[in-house]
């Protein structure tokens, strides 16, 4: 028996906290432009805003129920049946749908046989790519990142700047109003990228809680991994964290964490599908394809301190802003010896080689490489040559 007096108690809460947000995420207006038939999945890291954001869905959308499948236990597809026929209801808006046991055959069922608008939400990408069931061509995936730096400097100050093209950092064509707030990179870098940071002093004490949560209760739930792994797969975090960003990779992780090769991948790739690293593979034949591991921004920061992993924050976010728009991106493997540039990326289908960092960068990190453009992306507030500041990426749009 589903208690729907309970349900509807949780949805009218639901509601009236979602009023209380009068900002929108710049995502908001890609989930309510989505048409068609097809459910819509939004997967993102703990802490980005998606229950927010559904939350704001459900106060604009006439006959939606809001259900959190984190604190209520139901038959799904039963839920799914009586909201539509006894209760009218035409959307459903379900929060955290991998806390469900059987999520994916409910959804195939709920698709199949109720018409129904679903809206779903999701911290562990890996619970809906890798389904036993075929919801590929029933369902949407989006992807929900954390604040650009535009965004942040919208939700955290109330300003609003126009988004950047590629083209337009490339070509030194940026108005000087967009380094008005520059000094508030660092900010934005050490947490700010989260919403919550918006109102919490201690962002990397709930970052460490997210982390937590993560590890031991999302990654659990879709994956057939023991308690000792655990352990393991938080030891394999912190040698991330701990240590520099050049050469981290299965095999060094395989030999500093006492694991194979095997589970090393396994583990990082758990990691990944959680939004807590990126891997970033390298481009060209002959290589050893194993991939470059960087870090979400900023959980470097859980493990040591800012001056320590600025450099390796650096990485971090042009890789994050690369993602979060699409953009393949690729890293440079090095010959032994020689001084080569980080990452390679394509864009307008013209080659760009990317050296990320600060003061000291220059001609030499391009020696040998042919490129159609060769950019530094500096920890600076001013152009020249080769450089762009580095906090600029964090105006572009995909748009």
């Amino acid at each position: 028996m589903i208690d729907f007096k309970a349900i509807f108690e949780y949805d009218r809460l639901a509601k009236e906290e979602g009023k209380k947000y009068q900002k929108r995420r710049f995502f908001y207006n890609e989930i309510v432009q989505t048409q068609g038939k097809h459910f819509t999945g939004i997967l993102g890291a703990r802490g980005v805003g998606k229950t927010i954001l559904l939350k704001q869905l459900a106060c604009e959308q006439p006959q939606s129920l809001y259900v959190s499948l984190d604190a209520v236990d139901v038959d799904l597809f039963e839920l799914a049946k009586k909201a539509k026929e006894e209760f009218k209801i035409q959307s459903l808006l379900l929060d955290e749908v991998h806390f469900h046991p059987r999520f994916q055959e409910n959804l195939k069922k709920i698709y199949d046989f109720l018409d129904i608008q679903v809206i779903f939400t999701s911290s562990i990408a890996l619970a809906l790519i890798e389904s036993q069931y075929d919801l590929s061509r029933r369902v949407l995936l989006k992807k929900l990142y954390p604040f650009s730096f535009r965004e942040y400097l919208y939700f955290k100050y109330d300003v609003e700047f126009p988004s950047l093209t590629f083209d337009q950092i490339i070509q030194k064509e940026v108005d000087s109003k967009f380094f008005s707030y520059s000094q508030n990179f660092s900010d934005y870098l050490q947490g700010g990228i989260f919403p919550f940071a918006i109102e919490e002093p201690f962002v990397l004490d709930l970052l460490k809680n997210v982390a937590a949560k993560v590890i031991r209760k999302d990654i659990p739930r879709v994956t057939d991994i023991s308690v000792s792994e655990i352990e393991i797969i938080e030891k394999v975090l912190q040698f991330i964290g701990t240590s520099g960003i050049d050469g981290i990779n299965y095999s060094s992780i395989s030999q500093n964490c006492g694991i194979t090769k095997y589970k090393a991948q396994q583990y990082v790739e758990l990691l990944e599908k959680a939004f807590i690293i990126h891997q970033i593979f390298p481009k060209g034949t002959n290589v050893l394809k194993e991939p470059k591991i960087l870090m979400a921004v900023p959980y470097r920061l859980l493990y040591t301190d800012f001056q320590r992993a600025l450099g390796g924050l650096r990485e971090d976010f042009l890789v994050e802003m690369m993602r979060s728009l699409g953009k393949e991106i690729y890293y440079l493997k090095s010959t032994r010896g020689q001084k080569t540039p980080d990452y390679l990326l394509t864009h307008q289908q013209k080659n760009v080689v990317v050296e990320v960092g600060g003061k000291g960068k220059g001609r030499q990190q391009f020696k040998g490489i042919v490129p159609d453009q060769k950019i530094i992306a500096a920890d600076a507030v001013t152009f020249d040559e080769l450089r762009r500041p580095l906090f600029l990426f964090g105006f572009l749009s995909d748009k």
